[in-house]
Parts: C-alpha cells; structure tokens; sequence
C-alpha cells in the first residue's frame, strides 16, 4: 500500500508540473507576442532596440518579486536577462 501511495503522489505532483510547464509557455509566448508588438513600434520610430533604464527597473522589480516569493534571485535575475536578450535581439531584427 505504501508503494501505491507514493505512486500516486509522485504522478499527481508530475501532472502539476507538467500543467505549471504548459502554462509557463503559454505564458512566454504571450509575453513574446507583446514585445513583438514594441519592437514593431521601435521600429516604426527609429528608437533603439535596448532601453537599459527600463530593464533595470524590470529586472530590480522582478529581483524584488522573487524574494518575496522566496525564489533565488540570481536565477530570477539570469532566467529573465536570457529573456531580455532574446526580445533585444529580435528587436535588431525588426528594425534591420
């Protein structure tokens, strides 16, 4: 019995994180479509594809946000510059 209930534990927090994992795609590629949407808007208006005063007020916001989430801020901080990188580059690619 013991066995069967650690199986059925383990699979119910596998499919919770495999929802989680689901919906943080969805979640990013929304996030993707909107900055889609600024990059064409950058473009449209010869600005720059970085605007380092807002992504340091982003990224303390977020750093902020994980704390109070108890989540280790260092990966906060390097799982959204990766993503920011990605949106800056794009960014270059519209405007080119």
């Amino acid at each position: 019995m013991y066995i069967n209930d650690y199986q059925a534990q383990l699979s119910s927090y596998r499919l919770t994180i495999d929802n989680l994992d689901a919906a943080l795609i969805y979640i990013l590629a929304e996030r993707f479509r909107c900055t889609h949407k600024v990059g064409e808007l950058k473009a449209a208006h010869n600005l720059p594809e970085t605007d380092k005063n807002r992504e340091a007020m982003q990224l303390t916001r977020l750093k902020e946000i994980a704390q109070s989430a108890s989540l280790d801020v260092n990966f906060v901080e390097g799982f959204m510059r990766y993503i920011i990188d990605e949106v800056v580059r794009r960014h270059g690619e519209l405007k080119a």
